[in-house]
């Protein structure tokens, strides 16, 4: 009997993303921007990219849906995710496109919406866009009302935004690694106007990504780390394709653990007993020992800054984050930002008169293991279904067993995440344990399961 076809969604955890011309085609681009422009009744819509090859081919195409629709576009060209959510508030825009695949590598790219209160789109705005796409109802203009398309600057009002709310009294040498991506120009901008001693590497806006690739992680910040060390800076900042996220590099030339940054920072942020702190199923438990040890307390949600944001506005949190180093900082907006990240960590840092191997040393540090395991996208929800099944049967004394994003299991010493990348064909398996034996032997059980499983399913 053939195996019946699973629907898959246009949507991920961050957007719409894919291969360009194999999962995101021209097609579809225009077809977003009609769905876009029908879901605003025609109003104004900003649209802007970042470095990739394919950002002008997916951004005409999405203009085109957006101008038929009847919409207004102001075209931002080539900025950071975070600039182009803060720049729909400020003009006050009906929504924000952006072109970008974030980390992903070359041949990827995306469409990523936004609110005008900077949030991305919530998973119901969501579906709606999906249900127009998938059954073609959209408003198209005769040639009287076809939207009209302007051309703006948009990164001057961000950067003073940031610049005017921070004072940095020291010197800091900082080197930065935009990794050929959106924040080439901006960042190192916005440091030098705080004060701040800049070298760069990888500053040159190219979507080729020949310096490293687009995704910031140990691996790929060597070169970034021995500079840091060899030049005696006082840290090191890397940041993703669009800077919606944000790497360090401490003073030492170490690579400074995503999870334990994340948790030095929001424990920082804790000034009164209560004070709420966001992050997502997948990071690790020390960021509810640090932030408790402050009075505070952390709500977990599902993996995506959409997820991150919605409930840090529900819950009046002060800070969310995500152990990929996509923070969200309320008080400015509602994006995750890897350059106001940075330089809020400069300011914390002058703060606690620490450096940052002090101010992370501060957070206690569980083994963590991670693996991800090729699958085919059609079948992820039917692969994590059957994982939800059976996992707690290999596991004993189980403690909690949470399903808000694939499943979790919290166990005496260790706790297990089984869940499906919401941008890749990928499962995601995550571990964390007192010992690194334990992480070990608990990570292999569960390969071993989610292997089997996919032999099953596809």
């Amino acid at each position: 009997m053939a195996k019946k076809k699973l629907e898959t969604k246009l949507f991920g955890s961050s957007g719409i993303r894919g291969v360009v011309n194999q999962e995101l085609t021209l097609q579809l681009a225009l077809q977003t921007g009609l769905a876009v422009a029908t879901a605003a009744e025609a109003g104004k819509i900003t649209i802007a990219h970042d470095t990739r090859t394919s950002a002008t081919t997916i951004e005409n195409a999405v203009i085109a849906g957006l101008l038929a629709g009847g919409a207004h576009v102001v075209k931002l060209g080539l900025i950071p995710t975070p600039v182009l959510a803060y720049v729909t508030r400020q003009l006050n825009a009906d929504a924000g496109v952006m072109i970008t695949a974030s980390h992903n590598p070359p041949q990827y790219n995306g469409i990523k919406l936004f609110h005008k209160d900077t949030t991305a789109y919530s998973e119901k705005k969501q579906k709606k866009i999906e249900r127009l796409i998938r059954k073609q109802r959209f408003t198209r203009q005769t040639y009287k009302e076809i939207g009209r398309l302007d051309v703006a600057e948009a990164t001057q009002d961000y950067i003073n935004t940031v610049t005017r709310s921070l004072t940095l009294r020291k010197p800091w040498h900082i080197i930065l690694d935009p990794g050929n991506g959106a924040t080439c120009h901006i960042a190192p901008k916005i440091f030098r106007e705080l004060g701040c001693k800049v070298t760069t590497i990888n500053a040159q806006p190219d979507g080729h990504f020949p310096g490293r690739s687009p995704e910031p992680n140990e691996k790929s910040l060597d070169v970034l780390c021995g500079l840091v060390k060899q030049m005696n800076a006082d840290v090191g900042f890397a940041y993703d394709g669009d800077g919606d996220r944000m790497t360090a590099v401490t003073e030492k030339g170490k690579f400074a653990p995503l999870d334990q940054i994340l948790a030095a920072y929001a424990a920082h942020l804790i000034k009164h007993k209560g004070d709420t702190v966001i992050t997502t199923v997948e990071a690790s438990m020390c960021v509810e020992k640090a932030v408790q040890q402050k009075g505070g307390k952390v709500i977990r949600t599902k993996v995506g800054d959409v997820a991150v944001a919605e409930e840090i506005k529900r819950r009046r949190a002060v800070f969310g984050g995500e152990p990929c180093g996509a923070w969200i900082h309320p008080r400015f907006h509602y994006c995750p930002d890897g350059m106001l990240s940075s330089a809020l960590i400069l300011e914390a840092l002058e703060q606690r008169n620490k450096t940052l191997s002090e101010f992370i040393a501060e957070v206690q540090s569980f083994p963590i293991k991670k693996m991800s395991i090729e699958c085919q996208n059609e079948a992820k929800t039917k692969i994590i279904e059957k994982t939800a099944k059976v996992l707690p049967s290999i596991f004993p004394k189980i403690l909690e067993i949470t399903n808000i994003d694939g499943v979790r299991l919290t166990l005496p010493k260790s706790w297990v995440l089984i869940r499906a990348s919401g941008t890749e064909p990928l499962i995601r398996l995550n571990v964390e344990a007192e010992t690194s034996r334990e992480a070990s032997q608990t990570m292999e059980k569960c390969i071993s399961l989610v292997h089997k499983i996919i032999l099953e399913v596809e």
